[in-house]
């Protein structure tokens, strides 16, 4: 008497399925910790662009603005977005202005989004937090 065999086993479905979950086991933490790095790169480099737009601000004025909005009300502006309101990236931004020095923090929103906080003061001195 002849079997047919039409389909898999259960034993090469398991060891299948053992191999994809081992596979995203790997994959998925290494995917995510690549978007915390890209958001903290972006928070990096925004906190450059911040800077970049005081420090014209004040070749300009010879004072930093006291309210971030002196940076994105005017023609043409300092920054095209503001960055100060909601979050981008996975960060949120916070300023104190005077008209002599100035702070920016970049803040993540939560540990998914970014792990580090990243600070730059008058004269573009990124440093990042504990």
């Amino acid at each position: 008497m002849k079997v047919n065999k039409n389909g898999f086993t259960l034993i090469e479905i398991l060891i299948t399925a053992g191999i994809i979950a081992l596979l995203a086991a790997i994959a998925i933490p290494n995917l995510l910790r690549a978007k915390i790095d890209s958001n903290e790169a972006m928070a990096q480099a925004t906190l450059k662009s911040i800077s970049s737009a005081l420090e014209n601000y004040m070749s300009i004025n010879q004072v930093y603005p006291t309210n971030t909005d002196d940076l994105t009300n005017v023609t043409p502006p300092y920054l095209n977005q503001n960055y100060f309101t909601g979050n981008y990236n996975g960060y949120t931004y916070s300023s104190v202005l005077t008209d002599y020095t100035y702070s920016i923090t970049a803040q993540p929103v939560n540990s998914s989004q970014g792990i580090h906080s990243y600070t730059i003061s008058s004269g573009g001195v990124l440093t990042k937090n504990p």
